[in-house]
């Protein structure tokens, strides 16, 4: 039976982490990031690939870093036939990526080359991609450039977020990584085709402010954006200084009469209709600083929000 450590650290690892024990596979070593504040209230609790972990009974390390040698003493103690990183969130190192005997699988949320780095599935939303997937890799010393082991093509559907598009993908990463497991277990070897040169784009992490709304955008584009940025961290902007979230929303065309972007067209029984650089956008859910989500009727009608009130874009972010 293969050897087998993992290192990830969010719920789309813990997945895959779950699919690996419930296929049969021991999990000797379990690495995942230190425990963190998090929430409204910032309590410090553990991330959710420990939380599984430890539930299963498996052994954790969290380092905050594995750069040195003193770090990487206590992981590489443990001898691994194959080490599984899913979003694991630190630089594996030379020393780590030849620890394993058959060195470390990566599993990662697109069709490499195309969004490398830390947020595939917010970028891929944000570009309007129409298609994305899960790419298993042997790992290398570069980001995300590792040969290609296997591919899964994933349909976007019209109306994901990050949110149903991530846990789809997740499950796909759970058997994709299985099946590599078997594979390896059944041939003691993985083949793997190096990725094209061309058609590489980069997903850097996601900055709070990139959440701000920008009207001047088309309506097609914001509705990405709120659609990326749901559920962390949210899309937002303003109205009369109050900083509020926008959950959901979906484009339609605009009136002939033109408004200037960010104002109210316009209410019915389910949505807020605001003008945008091109088109308008129905909100049909939000949420005011400090308080819940609410149906956008509600909201207007608590705020009597009449048209030719105008959203603006938040100068920063204090959401």
């Amino acid at each position: 039976m293969l050897r087998v450590g993992f290192a990830g650290t969010p719920a789309f690892a813990a997945t895959a982490l779950a699919a690996i024990l419930d296929a049969g596979y021991p999990v000797s070593l379990v690495l995942t990031q230190p425990d963190r504040p998090q929430g409204r209230g910032l309590r410090v609790a553990p991330p959710p690939v420990k939380a599984l972990a430890e539930a299963r009974g498996l052994a954790v390390l969290q380092p905050a870093t594995l750069k040195s040698d003193e770090a990487r003493a206590p992981v590489t103690r443990t001898a691994l036939d194959v080490l599984v990183v899913a979003a694991y969130g630190l630089i594996l190192p030379p020393a780590i990526l030849s620890w394993p005997r058959y060195g470390c699988l990566n599993i990662h949320a697109s069709v490499l080359p195309r969004w490398r780095g830390a947020a595939p599935i917010q970028r891929a939303l944000l570009a309007g991609d129409r298609e994305t997937g899960i790419t298993v890799m042997q790992m290398d010393a570069d980001l995300d450039t590792g040969a290609v082991i296997d591919v899964v093509r994933v349909a976007i559907l019209p109306r994901d977020t990050s949110g149903t598009l991530q846990s789809r993908l997740a499950d796909v990463g759970g058997k994709a990584i299985v099946a590599t497991l078997a594979r390896l277990a059944r041939e003691g070897r993985l083949p793997a085709t190096p990725q094209p040169a061309a058609g590489n784009t980069y997903a850097p992490k996601v900055g709070r402010n990139e959440a701000a709304i920008a009207w001047t955008l088309s309506a097609n584009e914001i509705d990405r954006q709120i659609r990326a940025f749901d559920p962390a961290p949210g899309a937002f902007t303003a109205l009369d200084g109050e900083f509020v979230k926008l959950w959901s929303a979906e484009p339609v065309a605009a009136p002939e009469e033109s408004a200037a972007p960010g104002t109210v067209l316009g209410t019915d029984s389910a949505a807020i209709v605001v003008a945008c650089g091109t088109g308008a956008l129905r909100i049909l859910e939000l949420q005011p600083a400090g308080g819940k989500r609410l149906p956008a009727a509600a909201y207007a009608a608590g705020r009597r929000l009449l048209a030719g009130r105008r959203f603006a874009t938040p100068a920063s972010d204090r959401s």
